[in-house]
């Protein structure tokens, strides 16, 4: 039987994490440019590689770190340096100089699919659940389905934001890349602080 609460606590606290809502302005600001077949292409390959690093990392994700003795701060780390380099690249305008199909597999793979989607927090986040689970099956289907359910809501959301494109315009498409690049940015060093506060504690 399936553990309803947990359920809900695992979606509720990925969907915090992964925030789809947040994730608009960056997809946007990549695929802007691109075809509309790119564009929807893009819109499930990000997902889909996200569902692929989350399930791996659920399921021997703990197993993984402590054999390659690595710490979720430096997952962090990690994480907060990658993001920081997408970010200079919407400020400066250089993402978008890349010629036509350039970053078409890049753009479903980083930035969004890991570390946007599949970032620190919500690897983090997984594997504390299935840790707590002990075992059970109802809860390791519980925890299962709330992660195919976030995903299909990011799919969703990606996938109709491309209208959006439409109303913004080549010169919305520029302003929205630079505010992108901004937040990404903020995300980054807030990966990258959470990443030392880590790392000395440990200490």
């Amino acid at each position: 039987m399936l553990d309803t609460t947990l359920y809900l606590t695992v979606f509720i606290t990925l969907f915090v994490i992964m925030d789809p809502p947040g994730v608009i302005p960056v997809f946007l600001s990549l695929v802007g440019r691109k075809s509309r077949e790119d564009r929807n292409r893009a819109a499930w390959q990000a997902p889909a590689v996200s569902l692929a690093v989350i399930s791996v990392f659920a399921v021997g994700g703990q197993a993984i770190l402590n054999y390659l003795h690595i710490g979720i701060p430096a997952l962090q780390g990690a994480g907060g340096l990658l993001l920081l380099l997408i970010a200079l690249e919407l400020l400066t305008g250089k993402a978008s100089n890349r010629p036509q199909g350039a970053d078409d597999v890049n753009v479903a793979l980083v930035p969004l699919g890991t570390p946007m989607m599949a970032g620190p927090g919500a690897i983090a986040a997984v594997i504390v659940f299935v840790a707590q689970a002990d075992g059970e099956a109802a809860s390791y289907l519980a925890i299962a389905l709330a992660i195919l359910s976030i995903h299909l809501v990011l799919f969703v959301v990606l996938r109709f934001s491309t209208a959006l494109i439409r109303i913004l315009g080549e010169g919305g498409i520029s302003l929205l890349a630079r505010i992108a690049g901004l937040l990404l940015a903020a995300i980054a060093v807030q990966l990258i602080a959470e990443s030392v506060r880590g790392f000395v504690a440990g200490a």
